[in-house]
């Protein structure tokens, strides 16, 4: 299935100009307490020459959030300390990163999960496990939104 098609089956809007190559340098963060969604993602994503920053919980995320503005983050639900929807409500009330997508992640694909995250700003839910192409698709449905930064 080639990107085009791919983000039409997941009901997105693509620019049919986009190629893998698209994604070298592109800052994406993931927050995860799970070191193997970390390893998972960050090494697809580095496959994609994208740039991964990650994070074990919101509060580390934050501050790296801050100084390293990602164009696209992936946030985890359930984590101690600071879980995925306060994280992403904390990131959409700060004007300087409310237009960054943020896409939740969650093993439970309940439709009260998925509306909680719409409610605190998240762009997507994606359950896990997800696949390669599932995490690039998310990306290029958001491009046109991560390539305005």
């Amino acid at each position: 299935m080639s990107i085009p098609e791919l983000g039409r089956a997941a009901g997105g809007v693509v620019n049919l100009n986009v190629s893998a190559n698209d994604l070298a340098g592109l800052k994406v963060m993931v927050i995860d307490d799970s070191k193997t969604i970390r390893r998972t993602a960050e090494t697809l994503l580095k496959k994609e020459g994208c740039e991964v920053l990650t994070a074990v919980d919101g509060f580390e995320a934050l501050a790296k959030i801050s100084d390293q503005k990602p164009a696209i983050i992936f946030v985890d639900i359930m984590m101690p300390r600071l879980d995925g929807y306060q994280t992403c409500a904390l990131i959409k009330n700060n004007p300087q990163f409310r237009a960054t997508p943020v896409i939740m992640l969650s093993s439970k694909d309940g439709l009260f999960d998925k509306a909680r995250g719409r409610i605190v700003g998240a762009e997507q839910y994606l359950t896990k496990p997800f696949t390669r192409d599932e995490l690039l698709g998310a990306i290029h449905r958001h491009v046109s939104t991560v390539s305005s930064h």
